[in-house]
């Protein structure tokens, strides 16, 4: 979406990459500091129930497409364990990074497909974020089964810890679009 805005107004190649990387970086600093603001507010419980990194990773695939999507869905968790073992309590765990990481980079990577037609018609942000957590749960909870020997994860508990995050799954499969749409029509707006 924001690749077609910019094309519109025949930015150059650099301002183009100055913008993606702005956003990108703005998403993915939103990805590390949401979930510290609802672990602070609900407890670690609120994390799995809310899943507050997933929203902003959405954002990116929905607005800058696969590939920057799929780098703050890759940076995203990496960040926020890096900066949260600084106070000896990572977010993700360590045992789960490698998992959330893949994860949240089919979610951005799936959601970033739908980016050109979600320019033209805002509603195609609902699939493209309902295939991207659907995908990208499927590939958590099959990384899981073809690595459970060498993790203390089992698909049971991952398949209990799915059936806890569906609130914030729901949540965000309705918020995100709105979102997209919204700032399609400020886009919009812009440009007449």
């Amino acid at each position: 979406m924001l690749e077609n805005v910019l094309t519109q107004h025949n930015c150059t190649v650099k301002v183009k990459l100055t913008v993606k990387g702005l956003v990108s970086l703005g998403l993915v600093v939103l990805a590390v500091l949401l979930p510290q603001l609802v672990h602070l507010a609900l407890g670690q419980a609120g994390g799995v129930r809310w899943l507050p990194m997933y929203l902003p990773v959405l954002l990116a695939g929905c607005i800058l497409g696969t590939r920057w999507g799929l780098a703050v869905g890759v940076l995203s968790p990496l960040i926020s364990f890096a900066i949260t073992s600084i106070w000896g309590d990572p977010m993700p765990a360590l045992t789960r990074l490698p998992f959330m990481m893949a994860e949240l980079a089919v979610f951005a990577a799936v959601s970033g497909l739908f980016t050109k037609k979600i320019a033209l018609n805002g509603w195609m942000a609902f699939p493209a974020v309902l295939l991207g957590q659907v995908a990208g749960r499927a590939v958590f909870l099959l990384l899981v089964v073809l690595f459970q020997s060498l993790t203390p994860f089992t698909p049971a508990v991952i398949w209990a810890q799915i059936e806890t995050g569906l609130v914030g799954l729901v949540l965000q499969a309705v918020l995100v679009p709105f979102l997209v749409m919204g700032l399609r029509a400020l886009i919009q707006k812009d440009k007449q």
